[in-house]
């Protein structure tokens, strides 16, 4: 347990059997003669991704959540699971696409991402900010289109589409962000 006053960003927080991790914290001190500090956090649920703004009175406490961070490589693909293997121990994890959620669109073979562990389970899954795939299907490239802004789809490894600009051809690696699916850049 910890007092509110000592909430720091990035702190991971235990309410109601849920970890949330605090995305912004500020504290405030009413004018009013005899109020107390108010500390304001905006929180993210760890396990759905919901988001939550809370308000504590200074001097309350509140309870910090036992979360564990590990490194792990993504090996393969099962129906609807993926198998990683935890690179200090070796052993494997085998995940559901639920618990991935979008993450199953940027696992690609060797990846090495970070699994969030609350009370020794799995709740989540860290990708880097961007990877690298493998182009496997779009519409042929438009000579001259260099210059225009337009954007066409495209189909990766993995399955996902991407929007990617019209010179791009099938085979080609680009890189593309995980947190929003945008493409970055071709890879050289």
């Amino acid at each position: 347990m910890i007092n509110v006053t000592e909430i720091k960003r990035g702190d991971v927080l235990e309410i109601d059997s849920d970890p949330w991790a605090v995305a912004d914290v500020s504290s405030q001190t009413p004018s009013a003669r005899g109020a107390s500090m108010l500390v304001k956090a905006k929180l993210k649920n760890l396990r759905s991704g919901q988001t939550l703004a809370r308000t504590w009175r200074g001097g309350e406490m509140v309870e910090v959540a036992d979360v564990e961070t590990r490194k792990v490589q993504f090996l393969y693909r099962q129906a609807d699971e993926h198998v990683f293997m935890d690179l200090e121990s070796y052993d494997q994890v085998v995940l559901a696409n639920d618990l991935l959620g979008d993450a199953v669109g940027y696992l690609t073979e060797n990846l090495e991402v970070a699994t969030v562990l609350f009370h020794d389970r799995v709740i989540t899954v860290d990708l880097p900010v961007t990877v690298e795939l493998t182009v496997v299907d779009t519409a042929p490239a438009i000579k001259g289109a260099t210059a225009q802004a337009q954007l066409k789809p495209a189909l990766v490894e993995t399955g996902l589409q991407v929007l990617v600009p019209p010179y791009l051809e099938a085979g080609e690696r680009i890189r593309v962000d995980t947190r929003d699916g945008r493409f970055v850049e071709r890879v050289k």
